[in-house]
């Protein structure tokens, strides 16, 4: 079993090229309602527009509290790159990067487009490095 979430934005193609950008994927399918996002080979993240196909269980744009318990967690090898990739294109960064001694890793908490929370984290064991 593999976890491909989804989570509804305003602008698809733009949100897509943010998590191509901070998260090194590729398009896996591209257009203004759907997308999804790739990372060797397999579905890491799908984008939904708000309002687009009548999908009455992902919510509406209008509600409050969009991702409100929710984080988007990404685990990678090269998490320099990532920091990296999210400065070039000027991320909303909350934290860090830092050092995550419960965890044994490095990570870093970002804000996307759409203000949902997004963490990148390094492999286990990354700390001190």
């Amino acid at each position: 079993m593999q976890a491909q979430p989804l989570i509804a934005v305003a602008d698809v193609e733009a949100a897509s090229l943010w998590y191509q950008a901070v998260l090194g994927a590729r398009s896996g399918h591209g257009g203004p309602d759907y997308e999804q996002l790739m990372f060797e080979g397999r579905m890491i993240l799908q984008l939904h527009r708000w309002g687009v196909h009548e999908h009455p269980h992902i919510g509406s744009q209008d509600e409050a509290g969009r991702g409100n318990g929710a984080v988007l967690w990404f685990w990678t090898d090269d998490f320099d790159d990532a920091v990296d990739r999210a400065a070039v294109i000027e991320a909303t960064v909350l934290e860090g990067p830092q050092e995550n001694r419960s965890a044994q890793h490095r990570e870093i908490w970002l804000r996307d487009r759409d203000g949902y929370v997004v963490v990148i984290a390094g492999p286990y064991g990354d700390v001190g490095m």
